[in-house]
């Protein structure tokens, strides 16, 4: 049994819980390696206590899993299939007892979660959730070598962007470019949907990419990342067109004193609430507190948002090995907004930062 595998078993047997129902894509992929979108069918993973752990997939995947390295028993269905009566019959075969059932209750559905009540008519639900948030939370050398990667392409997307900036351009003319050549490196899948904002769109921290034109004067944002083995990268670089005034200016170069800052005290021990203060007292001093609307950033891994949550309220202190973006930004309706972000592991010496593409304000 793999050791992330054994971790989980670990705590199920302190909990004295009688097994733990998996089966959110990225929690199933950290545990046995198969990485699989699955929509509406059910892949799921039932990890005991003493016992093997046994795998829910369709028949279509079945071959991928044990490709992966799944090595244990794999209860396989045909769309034709009722898989719960599948799964009661292995469960009840194996006299595995359902008292208490651990589950993600922030990812399971009311009918998945009914369903296993059927099977366990008296069951008592705990979350799994916590458990899983900080199996994952730290990164193992074989994570952060693609971790390292997933950023070098990054890197590479907003390298592209930033190339193809030309009057008459539109956002979604360099999205397609950035996305085109990410593919042809073997980039399938991207983090989150890709964005190029340009001019006053820049002013909205989630906005749309369309048809709008670059023009001289602009600020223009690049916000993008992949998917690599599993594991995703996340970067923003935010960008001049041409030329730039001076409100442009010291809005830009407040970002990037204020990330500086927050990345100054980005060690093992740190409290992480104090990352998103020491951003946003600096950027509140200079005039634009109420135009920081957002937290300092999200911990990165197989999800793009994941834990640790690095809000000003988060208590929690940083530990070796883990990963994080660092993301302040302003953003002046009418005007534009700059963002500057960047993946950070921790290291015992301080921080690394996995993406590398200049920071230093950039006029094209």
């Amino acid at each position: 049994m793999n050791q992330r595998l054994e971790r989980l078993v670990d705590w199920l047997r302190e909990k004295d819980i009688d097994f733990a129902f998996v089966q959110a894509k990225a929690n199933v992929f950290y545990l046995s390696g198969f990485y699989s979108e699955p929509h509406e069918r059910l892949i799921g993973i039932f990890v005991f206590p003493n016992a093997e752990p046994v795998m829910v997939c369709p028949n279509m995947e079945k071959p991928q899993a044990i490709a992966a390295g799944w090595e244990y028993d794999i209860i396989s269905y045909s769309d034709s299939e009722n898989y719960w009566e599948l799964i009661e019959n292995y469960l009840h075969k194996r006299n595995q007892i359902g008292n208490s059932i651990a589950i993600e209750q922030e990812h399971i559905s009311y009918s998945r979660a009914n369903a296993l009540n059927n099977i366990y008519k008296n069951a008592n639900f705990i979350s799994v959730e916590e458990k899983m948030h900080s199996l994952r939370l730290i990164k193992d050398d074989q994570e952060l070598a693609i971790l390292k990667q997933a950023a070098q392409l990054a890197d590479f997307g907003v390298e592209v962007g930033v190339s193809a900036i030309k009057s008459g351009k539109t956002e979604m003319d360099i999205l397609a470019l950035i996305e085109y050549e990410l593919k042809r490196k073997g980039i399938r899948e991207m983090s989150f949907s890709t964005m190029v904002l340009t001019g006053a769109k820049t002013a909205d921290p989630h906005g749309n990419p369309g048809i709008t034109e670059i023009n001289r004067g602009d600020f223009v944002l690049f916000d993008l990342g992949v998917v690599l083995d599993g594991y995703c990268s996340d970067i923003t670089r935010t960008v001049v067109y041409q030329e730039i005034n001076d409100e442009q200016r010291r809005i830009y170069e407040t970002v990037l004193a204020a990330q500086n800052a927050s990345l100054s005290i980005c060690s093992v021990g740190t409290r992480i609430g104090d990352i998103d203060k020491a951003a946003r007292n600096y950027i509140t001093k200079a005039g634009y507190g109420e135009y920081f609307p957002h937290r300092i950033g999200h911990g990165l891994g197989i999800d793009v948002h994941e834990f640790p949550s690095m809000s000003e309220n988060n208590d929690d202190l940083l530990q070796e090995g883990a990963v994080f973006t660092v993301e302040p930004g302003i953003y002046v309706p009418n005007v534009g907004g700059v963002r500057i972000e960047d993946d950070i592991v921790i290291t015992k010496e301080g921080f690394e930062s996995l993406t590398k593409y200049p920071k230093e304000l950039t006029i094209v």
